[in-house]
């Protein structure tokens, strides 16, 4: 009798932990060489490989140090993960914000080109926003799917707007541009006329003085229509507030910018919606439907349905704590979202930082691989959702 009830107790609750359990940790902290390991990012090869890519923090967890940008490999959609190499090492200074793309229409590169936009620092965030420090904006490509990398290209003055420098120390700003991030996460590149081809990257900035916490941030895009030779900004966002940010593509040339709102009293998503493709946004809106506890979030074209782009956003959906990591999915091109799965979130509901950052990428037409922070930063795992 008791051996039928520990198998029923197996079969009925021990099922349930396993489907709690089924990630796949790809970075954890305080092993290969790095002590804490943040910001993740993923995109699909076009032979179906995933490349990981997070930041490599050496000494500790602080955004500010010697930070690395790391990345490893899965052949089998996530389900093995290759030994750590690094793409960036900034010497002692901080390298991080990766945000990857694979070109995909560039007839130079049939078989496509990765770019791995990153962003590099000389002080900590607080200071560069006070004119103190210099934010750059760089990349690198490969065309051999992330086996080797090119030399870094330096694109700081073609997508911020900080003050030449004068001597050999760092930039002095007045009212410019101070502090400067990509997305965190994936970039894009638009699949339909009239912008087909272009690489477009999510940003931040901060600019000016404010005299309420916050509200020198403003989000905004830069992007490329000649496969990376030349960039342009976009307009900034403006909403004083808006920040960390991601994109997706729109219908008819149209793109959704969705950001964070940094001043932290609406507990909600930004959206800036663009029908030129991310240079101008022709409406800018609070999304009651995306709870958010000021973090970061993903947002991915999956799929198209009636013409119109289907979206899937992933974000810590809590306006306490970062926890309760949730997949939505739109068909409406995010006026609505109609599915709302759980990816992780803590269990006893009492750990603040269970489940952070995020990013996503499309495996198949049912299924998306989601790489999140977890259990107070201490890993960077892997999970496929089955969406449909």
């Amino acid at each position: 009798m008791r051996s039928l009830l520990s198998f029923l107790f197996i079969f009925l609750f021990g099922s349930t932990l396993c489907a709690q359990q089924n990630f796949i940790p790809v970075f954890t902290s305080g092993t290969e060489g790095h002590k804490s390991y943040r910001i993740p990012a993923i995109i699909s090869l076009p032979n179906g490989e995933l490349l990981a890519f997070a930041e490599g923090r050496v000494n500790g967890a602080s955004d500010f140090g010697d930070v690395n940008i790391v990345f490893k490999r899965s052949t089998d959609y996530g389900k093995t993960w290759s030994q750590i190499a690094t793409i960036v090492d900034y010497d002692q200074l901080q390298a991080g914000n990766p945000a990857p793309v694979v070109d995909l229409l560039d007839p130079q590169y049939p078989q496509g080109r990765v770019f791995l936009f990153y962003n590099t620092g000389n002080n900590h965030e607080n200071q560069v926003r006070n004119g103190n420090g210099l934010r750059e904006v760089w990349y690198k490509t490969s065309v051999d799917g992330g086996k080797t990398w090119s030399n870094p290209e330096n694109i700081t003055l073609q997508v911020h707007k900080p003050n030449q420098p004068k001597t050999n120390e760092a930039y002095r700003f007045t009212e410019d541009w101070r502090h400067y991030a990509n997305t965190p996460g994936h970039a894009l590149q638009l699949s339909s006329a009239p912008y087909k081809g272009r690489i477009y990257i999510a940003a931040n900035h901060s600019e000016g003085q404010s005299e309420k916490p916050n509200e020198d941030y403003f989000a905004h895009g830069f992007f490329s229509d000649d496969h990376g030779k030349t960039f342009k900004l976009s307009q900034n966002v403006n909403l004083p507030g808006s920040n960390e940010c991601s994109a997706a593509e729109l219908s008819g040339g149209g793109l959704m910018l969705n950001a964070r709102d940094q001043k932290g009293d609406s507990k909600l998503r930004i959206v800036a919606i663009s029908k030129n493709g991310g240079e101008n946004w022709d409406s800018i809106y609070f999304d009651q439907n995306l709870p958010d506890p000021v973090c970061e979030g993903a947002i991915l074209n999956i799929g198209k349905k009636k013409g119109k782009n289907i979206l899937a956003f992933c974000n810590a959906a809590n306006t306490k704590e970062r926890n309760n990591l949730t997949l939505r999915i739109s068909y409406d091109e995010g006026k609505n979202w109609q599915l709302s799965i759980p990816v992780d979130m803590d269990p006893t509901n009492k750990k603040s930082d269970f489940t952070a950052y995020s990013d996503i990428v499309g495996l198949s037409k049912n299924k998306i691989g989601v790489l999140y922070e977890r259990d107070n930063y201490s890993q960077i795992v892997f999970r496929v959702i089955k969406w449909k």
